[in-house]
């Protein structure tokens, strides 16, 4: 999922912040750029469809991923200034969910429970098998869009997965993010969307690995 858009400067002048590898101290701060960045997507409107629940209990959920990227499973890239942050799973090997997720799943969803069990389902069912990197959150902080900052994100990532011929997948939250990714060599798969209601789909992509000269 993504809220990001791709240009790199701002009237002329080159603002993009230094990158860093996230770890555990970061991890509400993370929680808090993509709580911030994904508040009004049509997938979150969804899961959570009372307003005055949205933020805390999808921030609940995507801390759930995030601490689990960091603690091992994957690896979290952000600004250092805490504007932006990808949230990558490495599926090169078994994947594991985060500890005791369907407990806190339940504990945090409330009635809005089988909302998330459905997407999980859907996103589970149509996840390809071959292994690969899963860039499961692309966030940018709101005040921060059209700022490059989604590409420079990508690009750290992309480099080191093409150093070892590694593709990448993801689910594209909106025509506009399916566009950018195309720009970084992601296509449209066999299957190409999940539904997730009747007017909302994410849309598959796949970016495969690149033997560099």
């Amino acid at each position: 999922m993504s809220s990001t858009e791709n240009t790199t400067t701002v009237n002329g002048a080159n603002l993009l912040p230094d990158l860093h590898v996230a770890g555990p101290g970061d991890i509400d701060w993370v929680a808090d750029i993509v709580a911030d960045a994904f508040l009004h997507l049509d997938v979150i409107a969804y899961l959570v469809p009372d307003e005055r629940r949205r933020r805390a209990v999808s921030r609940a959920w995507y801390r759930l991923y995030i601490a689990h990227a960091i603690g091992g499973a994957g690896e979290v890239v952000m600004t250092a200034d805490g504007s932006a942050a990808a949230v990558w799973f490495d599926r090169t090997r078994p994947f594991t969910e985060p500890d005791g997720y369907v407990a806190h799943l339940a504990d945090l969803a409330g009635d809005d429970l089988p909302r998330f069990q459905y997407l999980d389902a859907q996103m589970d069912f149509y996840h390809p098998g071959l292994a690969h990197w899963h860039l499961l959150f692309l966030a940018v902080r709101p005040d921060r869009w059209n700022q490059g900052l989604g590409s420079l994100l990508m690009g750290h990532t992309h480099r080191r997965l093409d150093a070892d011929v590694v593709p990448a997948y993801l689910e594209a939250t909106s025509e506009q993010n399916r566009r950018l990714y195309q720009r970084h060599g992601y296509t449209e798969m066999s299957v190409p969307t999940i539904a997730v209601a009747d007017d909302i789909v994410l849309y598959r992509m796949w970016r495969a690995g690149r033997v560099q000269p």
